[in-house]
């Protein structure tokens, strides 16, 4: 059986202008700053006006560890938002832009699948209306005025050991993750030895996300900390007066993106993803803004629910004031074969035992999200090949944890395919049964927050962190960062930083080996095991399938 690829089906969509999807929103044209026919900036003077309306519904989708079989959040993300516009609900979907790391990569791009997805592709997993070039080059201005503060004479003081400010770029390169700069003589600086991390973890995209206007977003870029002086007192990024012209060039990026899904039904895209590395959430601007216009706002958490679900939670809905009133989990009964041991050349045959054996990684998150105190529901992602027989044993399960699992067929058939789950997610946010918490309060101590969520989320016996790590914790509280939430960089294929092992461990260490203070962004980044904060390439780059056709037409994007 043949089927269209996501890059054809997405070729063929009726798109709508974008004024007209503005509209169901009640965007007027005067506060829609197009780009082309098919996208547009919303203005800050139609979201200035809308903030005493009551707030929508708001469904969280996240999903179970990934694995190369698929899961399908983003997908069902936009799936779920075209189903609760199919059964009369005013519903807006809010997602984030796709990485051109992951896009040459291995991933892909960002904008579902199938017969839910958002539209124009192409672009949307491109450079889309510049977004991310803008933060890298916000961020990499910061930089270069570091390193010529020091060149002019360091009126500062700047420890040039103790400069902290990386540079970053939007691609996968190994090659940066540790170099040295300003060799070649006097007339370039004073070497250094620094690094490039990609542009999603940059602290700046971090600031452009949790920002709620222009004015905290300056506030914001100003109380970065960019280095330390001889004496260990910081030097923030508002010394070096960057602050001003980095808010100008992030003044079109931080209005969130209006496009549209396949069914022409309205989605914000803004925000970076990587919930590995970074907070991984849709721009808090967007999805306030799309919560006084919809009825009901579907928005994606990265990764798994131990990451991207945690961060949504104890970072994004803590700093905005936000509080998810279902949660919707993906899974495949593919990723629970695989989690269950079987290969992936042959997950096309029937396996019920597999998919039994894989389900506790499902159960694991079942029960972290619980945790949270919002009611969860599970959407099984109907992959072509499952059988009835390894459907019922997730639905089974499920049962049996306390939740109920919801076959969907929205790859294959769009909102027609996954109207029972948008209905009994709406019947669930319409019911006010959710009784959000986050996990940790503000006043616990910085390694306390950590044991917490190495122990309640990922399960793990003891964190493993040295004397060095647990003083620049004790220091950071003495500063005042004692309130801050904890932002776990960590593998995503597994509740350990070792990505091989699948299902759901216990009783395993969880070692940190490095923690960084984004002050402006508001969290401590805590580093694990080996994951790394500039991804590399794989070794068959996606990369060598992209090209243009003979039409001019892109290729291989998926």
């Amino acid at each position: 059986m043949s089927f269209k690829s996501d890059i054809e089906i997405a070729r063929e969509a009726d798109k709508k202008p974008i004024q007209e999807i503005g509209a169901k929103l009640g965007i007027p044209l005067n506060q829609l700053l197009p780009y082309g026919h098919d996208k547009a900036k919303v203005g800050q003077g139609f979201i200035d006006s809308v903030q005493d309306r009551p707030n929508g519904k708001l469904i969280l989708v996240t999903a179970i560890n990934p694995t190369p079989a698929g899961e399908g959040k983003t997908t069902t993300t936009v799936g779920l938002g075209d189903g609760l516009n199919r059964i009369g609900k005013k519903a807006a979907i809010c997602i984030r832009e796709a990485s051109l790391g992951p896009c040459f990569g291995m991933k892909g791009g960002a904008a579902g699948g199938g017969y839910a997805q958002v539209v124009p592709m192409e672009d949307m997993n491109l450079h889309f209306t510049g977004d991310f070039h803008a933060i890298t080059s916000a961020h990499n201005l910061l930089s270069a005025m570091i390193d010529n503060h020091i060149y002019w004479g360091n009126e500062l003081q700047i420890d040039e050991r103790r400069v902290v400010w990386r540079r970053v770029m939007d691609m996968n390169d190994r090659a940066l993750r540790d170099i040295v700069t300003s060799l070649g003589g006097v007339s370039n600086g004073f070497p250094r030895q620094t690094g490039f991390d990609i542009t999603v973890a940059s602290e700046v995209m971090a600031i452009l996300c949790l920002a709620t206007s222009l004015g905290d977003l300056q506030q914001r870029l100003g109380d970065i900390i960019v280095a330390y002086r001889r004496d260990r007192t910081p030097v923030y990024c508002r010394d070096l007066k960057a602050d001003g012209a980095m808010t100008v060039l992030l003044k079109d990026a931080m209005q969130p993106n209006l496009v549209q899904t396949l069914e022409n039904n309205p989605a914000f895209v803004h925000g970076g993803p990587f919930a590995n590395i970074a907070h991984g959430c849709n721009s808090v601007i967007a999805t306030t803004t799309a919560l006084k216009c919809a009825d009901f706002v579907v928005t994606e958490a990265g990764f798994g629910a131990d990451l991207g679900a945690e961060k949504f939670m104890n970072i994004k809905c803590r700093k905005a004031g936000l509080a998810p009133d279902c949660v919707v989990l993906v899974a495949t009964v593919r990723a629970m074969k695989m989690n269950g041991g079987v290969a992936r050349g042959d997950l096309g045959a029937e396996n019920v035992k597999a998919v039994e054996a894989g389900c506790p990684n499902l159960g694991r998150h079942i029960a972290n999200l619980k945790q949270f105190g919002v009611p969860v529901v599970v959407g099984i992602n109907h992959f072509h090949g499952d059988t009835e027989a390894e459907i019922e044993a997730v639905r089974a399960y499920v049962a049996e944890q306390g939740a109920e699992a919801i076959l969907c067929r929205h790859w294959a058939e769009g909102s027609a395919g996954i109207e029972d789950l948008a209905r009994r997610v709406a019947e669930i946010a319409e019911s006010g049964v959710s009784q959000f918490a986050p996990l940790y309060p503000d006043d616990m101590p910085l390694f306390k927050k950590i044991e917490t969520i190495a122990q309640r989320i990922y399960r793990a016996e003891d964190v493993m962190a040295d004397k060095k790590i647990r003083d620049q914790l004790k220091a950071w509280e003495e500063a005042g960062y004692g309130g801050l939430p904890v932002c776990m960089a960590k593998t995503q294929y597994s509740f350990s930083t070792d990505p091989n092992l699948r299902g759901a461990p216990v009783g395993h260490n969880l070692p940190i080996r490095e923690v960084r203070l984004s002050a402006g962004a508001g969290f401590i980044v805590v580093i694990c095991g080996e994951i790394m904060t500039m991804p590399g390439l794989p070794r068959v780059p996606s990369a060598e399938a992209i090209m243009l056709n003979d039409a001019g037409q892109i290729e291989g994007l998926f």
